[in-house]
């Protein structure tokens, strides 16, 4: 399967603990999250002012960790998107 959806270079992903969700992140300054048993996008984050580099889902599979090249690390809620 191929995702589609990111407009720049993808340069992190992480599958989330239980399997059923992969987080990329990509120099067009957005995280994508996708539904790994049919490929849908759940949901787009937004709010890094620069390439983001990287994604960690916490080990309940409750936050999503990014880090970008905008010196920012932000955590979400993986169920509704909420920047914490």
């Amino acid at each position: 399967r191929t995702l589609t959806g990111h407009r720049d270079l993808v340069c992190s992903v992480a599958f989330s603990p239980d399997g059923q969700t992969l987080a990329t992140a990509a120099d067009d300054e957005k995280v994508r999250l996708w539904r790994t048993s049919d490929g849908a996008l759940l949901r787009t984050l937004t709010g890094h002012r620069d390439l983001v580099c990287s994604v960690a889902f916490s080990p309940d599979g409750q936050t999503l960790a990014t880090a970008a090249d905008d010196e920012k690390v932000r955590l979400w809620r993986t169920s509704d998107g909420a920047l914490l």
